[in-house]
């Protein structure tokens, strides 16, 4: 049987930190110990002024194909998850596949998703895989958060960082599948409440889209700024991921029992924290990977992945259980049977 497998992660960060210290520095309200608490988040990188998603998108692509897993002439398909595009056009995966040089030949296009992102782009490499449309596909994730966030909004602040990660997925014979089966989920009826209000053409920005309001909680934003109500968010996790989990492992004539590594989207320590321990998962199979970026959005659990794989906690043989959830409301899972 024809189906795709994950050969190769890499990911890029860029070079600017902010410490949870700096941020401590900036808010005196909140202690170091309180951040740490709340986000698991001991340093953001943020990408600098002149730096857009496709830099780290290249970037990251570039250390894949230096590690010998791949050339870009053997790319036949590329995928780019981004909610930072360069341009509302052209398409920013036409100009990422010409600067790594890329086949004329190869498909590539954009698709805007957050956090369940890296999980759809996991179930287009299949289906193109699948139905014989490729061979070699390049998910590229990237995102620069940061450029939303209003310096004075600590509620998002303390929490995400800029990223981009390359996912190499080739075909192979198998008699299982190597990624899948497939579970999704959106709910419109909160987009709401984790939205950049303007920008786009539904409200263009303008004069009376960039005055400033402070919250109750005294956070600063606009309406040019990103907005995240964490309590709605927190309640829609709670539904949405158990019964996404259950749905997979139905899908998958699976108990949770049989899964070796539970990799999530990477929101926060708080959040996992509790779904962990709602979901009663053993802390050992559970992979936490946000201290040193934060809260990287589409690129959270190839990160992970990563680092798991790096910690000895993911290995060959392994059957991994992949969550993403969030913005939209948009959720997904899958499995991927480690090679």
């Amino acid at each position: 049987m024809r189906c795709g497998a994950i050969s190769a992660i890499e990911y890029f960060l860029p070079a600017k930190i902010v410490t949870t210290q700096d941020l401590a520095a900036e808010f005196p309200e909140w202690s170091v110990e309180k951040i740490d608490a709340k986000t698991g988040v001991r340093e953001r990188h943020i990408a600098a002024a002149d730096e857009a998603a496709s830099d780290l998108a290249v970037a990251a692509a570039r250390k894949l194909f230096d590690s010998g897993a791949a050339a870009p002439q053997d790319i036949d398909f590329l995928l780019y998850c981004t909610q930072s595009p360069d341009y509302f056009l052209p398409t920013t995966a036409c100009l990422i596949q010409d600067r790594l040089g890329i086949p004329t030949s190869a498909g590539a296009y954009d698709y805007n998703l957050g956090c369940s992102g890296y999980i759809y782009g996991l179930g287009q490499a299949e289906g193109l895989i699948a139905t014989g449309q490729a061979s070699k596909v390049l998910l590229i994730t990237a995102d620069t958060y940061s450029k939303f966030i209003h310096p004075r909004d600590r509620s998002v602040r303390t929490i995400f960082g800029d990223a981009a990660t390359a996912t190499l997925i080739q075909s192979v014979e198998s008699e299982t599948p190597r990624i899948g089966p497939f579970v999704y989920g959106t709910d419109g009826r909160g987009a709401c409440n984790l939205i950049v209000p303007s920008g786009g053409m539904r409200r263009p920005r303008s004069e009376e889209t960039g005055i400033e309001a402070t919250d109750e909680q005294g956070n600063i934003r606009s309406g040019n700024n990103l907005f995240m109500n964490g309590g709605e968010i927190f309640n829609f996790t709670l539904q949405a991921v158990p019964d996404c989990m259950q749905r997979l492992l139905q899908k998958a004539s699976l108990s949770l029992e049989q899964i070796d590594v539970f990799v999530f989207h990477q929101a926060n320590k708080f959040m996992l924290d509790h779904l962990r321990k709602r979901l009663k998962l053993p802390p050992e199979k559970f992979v936490v990977a946000m201290s040193d970026c934060g809260n990287t959005v589409s690129s959270s659990i190839p990160v992970a992945l990563h680092q798991a794989v790096r910690a000895g906690q993911l290995c060959p043989g392994d059957v991994a259980m992949l969550v993403g959830f969030g913005v939209g409301y948009s959720w997904g899972a899958t499995m991927v049977r480690w090679t």
